[in-house]
């Protein structure tokens, strides 16, 4: 969950899966983080809705070692 201030400016993350506050520092956030945006669309029973959610990285680790597939890991080679 995410709070802006003036002009647009995050100011504040809530995880979405333990309620903890991430370190957010003039409007970057300072720990792992996983966004989600996702539009449903008409094959859906949520057709017309828009979700957002944001999890730490101790929820993603969490929810990913519960998956029956495992997540598909790829070494980024060129960090920006």
């Amino acid at each position: 969950m995410r709070r802006y201030g003036h002009g647009g400016r995050l100011e504040t993350v809530i995880c979405n899966g333990c309620g903890k506050k991430l370190v957010v520092e003039e409007g970057i956030v300072r720990e792992g983080l996983l966004s989600i945006d996702h539009a449903w669309d008409f094959f859906s029973e949520k057709d017309g809705e828009i979700h957002h959610l944001d999890l730490c990285e101790a929820c993603y680790d969490r929810l990913a070692n519960e998956l029956a597939i495992p997540v598909e890991v790829e070494e980024q080679t060129e960090l920006l």
